[in-house]
């Protein structure tokens, strides 16, 4: 088998895949590309648009296998898990799967376009709005999403929303709430047995604590369950993968905000 995962820094969904992977313990090329250079959208041996522009996760990790493309970062998880023979992220029990599966819905629906703007309007927009004009609209060029291309074209001319980031506000402390309620009965992990759901949920987190800390403020489960989290053989070694120095800063243009809501 032939296998190249293409990848960002280790934050959001790149984060997912690469932990997942880790833990996992297959043995898969990783190619690290600059999202914010455009490198996703020209990728060698990927051709298909559907995979370099229209995930619903944006700026996503992509998965070529003997040729084929895939995308989506719990999907990606899942196929880790699957492809190890079971590497233990996913229960066994199908109605324990079918919940782990409802939790990475609402985290990948709700939490992760919050997150992607709030920390693209923190991290990524100075450095999309000094690309050169020409340069810029090389990129954008290849974009084949007019939804990505118009998220691209909103950092680069500094536009942003009160009311959407306002609403994305809500949704770090409405996510915050639900792991707070979820770790209630004092589990060490979200569905009880670590999972891609404690994955998926860190991966888009983590990084608001940085930028939204009173979200955290009076939520100690939470940030008991992140810590632990962070300390996980998987996650270390995926944020060693990092060529930046504070890697859960890092952020590319994600899903979009208003097809979730």
């Amino acid at each position: 088998m032939s296998a190249v995962l293409y990848h960002g820094q280790p934050n959001g969904a790149s984060l997912t895949v690469l932990a997942a992977l880790a833990e996992s313990g297959l043995a898969i090329e990783c190619r690290a590309i600059d999202l914010l250079a455009g490198e996703r959208h020209a990728l060698d041996g990927v051709t298909e648009a559907i995979a370099l522009d229209l995930g619903v996760e944006g700026e996503g990790p992509v998965l070529l296998v003997d040729g084929e493309a895939m995308t989506e970062s719990v999907f990606l998880a899942q196929y880790f898990d699957e492809a190890a023979g079971g590497a233990g992220l996913q229960p066994a029990d199908a109605y324990a799967r079918w919940e782990m599966m409802m939790w990475c819905r609402q985290i990948t629906e709700r939490l992760s376009p919050a997150a992607a703007l709030l920390g693209n309007l923190a991290a990524s927009q100075a450095v999309v709005a000094a690309i050169p004009q020409a340069g810029f609209d090389d990129l954008t060029a290849r974009i084949v999403s007019d939804d990505l291309r118009g998220r691209w074209l909103a950092l680069h001319d500094d536009v942003s929303i009160p009311a959407q980031i306002a609403d994305s506000e809500a949704k770090i402390i409405a996510t915050v709430e639900r792991c707070e309620k979820q770790l209630a009965d004092g589990r060490d992990w979200l569905m009880g047995s670590f999972s891609i759901a404690d994955l998926v949920t860190y991966s888009w987190l983590a990084g608001m604590r940085l930028l939204r800390p009173s979200a955290f403020a009076d939520a100690a489960p939470t940030n008991a369950w992140l810590d632990r989290v962070a300390v996980r053989p998987s996650v270390i070694a995926a944020l060693a993968r990092a060529t930046v120095s504070e890697p859960l800063r890092a952020w590319a243009p994600g899903p979009e905000i208003n097809r979730w809501g």
